[in-house]
């Protein structure tokens, strides 16, 4: 049976390229997946081309995985088998003579309507306040909903990954909310903009009232236990408020960002624009189009 050093190839990755931890984690997982079709089926070194089909027709059929899931695992192993063939020459990667084409279906978002993104951005129960309620818990200052439509408003403007803005520390909000400093993948780091000045005084105001706790490097956003607020427990958050404002399919963080981008185009936006927006801007061209989006979008 092949011998497959699982955890020394990711350790690479994590040492060589900072990959973050759940890309990481799905490559552990991919290749456990390996590894289990290698000892069923009694596989020897070196792997062959024969063998990488039938572990693709293993995954379809047998498995019954989705294409998604397919192509990711044969491009972990694809990498896995050229990292092993570098360090030994003996054990060269079974996939120069393999062409494998998977077929993911694409699935087109449905845009939030004017009425329903307005409905949205007015449930949060009221403006965030410097000053706490007496007896109010001071790890917790503000309420759930208005943090929740905090955040909802800065995954419009910012662009920003939902695992960026919940791995947020205090210190990484600039003093007048009008900036943050964003650790995105691979750890690189970048500024991004907020140009919406009424949503500069909110996240402001919220910045100040964390930044009392007395730790900078605290998580800006907490969850109602006082620990840093996940990624998953947001998405919790907005299958609740789809729920009680009756919205189906249920919010998602990226429908946000899809659906200004379709308002954008709506108002007319060049679409090579929107596509900047989305992803492909440099710094100077990001802030320009924030601008753009919020007052398009009117978020207030």
């Amino acid at each position: 049976m092949p011998h497959l050093d699982h955890t020394a190839f990711v350790n690479s990755r994590r040492d060589e390229r900072s990959l973050g931890h759940h890309t990481l984690r799905a490559y552990a997982q991919d290749l456990r997946t390996f590894a289990r079709f290698t000892k069923a089926h009694q596989l020897t070194d070196p792997l062959s081309k024969e063998d990488i089909l039938a572990y693709h027709r293993h995954l379809r059929n047998e498995l019954g995985a989705k294409p998604a899931t397919i192509e990711r695992r044969l491009v972990t192993l694809k990498s896995y088998c050229a990292w092993r063939e570098d360090r030994n020459s003996a054990l060269p990667s079974p996939f120069a003579d393999v062409r494998i084409t998977v077929k993911i279906p694409r699935h087109l978002l449905r845009p939030i309507d004017r009425d329903t993104l307005k409905a949205v951005l007015r449930a949060g129960d009221g403006a965030i306040d410097a000053r706490s309620a007496p007896g109010m818990n001071h790890k917790i200052p503000v309420g759930e909903n208005a943090v929740t439509i905090l955040i909802i408003k800065l995954l419009i403007v910012t662009e920003l990954r939902i695992s960026e803005l919940t791995n947020l520390k205090v210190r990484d909000v600039s003093p007048d909310g009008g900036q943050i400093l964003v650790q995105g993948k691979g750890s690189k780091e970048r500024i991004v903009f907020v140009p919406n000045r009424e949503l500069q005084e909110d996240f402001r105001r919220f910045s100040q009232i964390r930044s009392k706790d007395g730790s900078i490097a605290s998580p800006l956003f907490l969850n109602m236990a006082g620990h840093r607020l996940r990624a998953a427990t947001f998405r919790k958050r907005l299958r609740a408020l789809s729920k009680r404002l009756s919205i189906e399919p249920h919010l998602t963080p990226h429908c946000f960002r899809h659906s200004a981008a379709t308002l954008l185009i709506e108002e007319g936006i060049d679409i090579r624009m929107v596509q900047a927006l989305l992803g492909h801007a440099t710094s100077r061209r990001r802030k320009y189009m924030c601008g753009f989006q919020t007052m398009r979008c009117g978020v207030r």
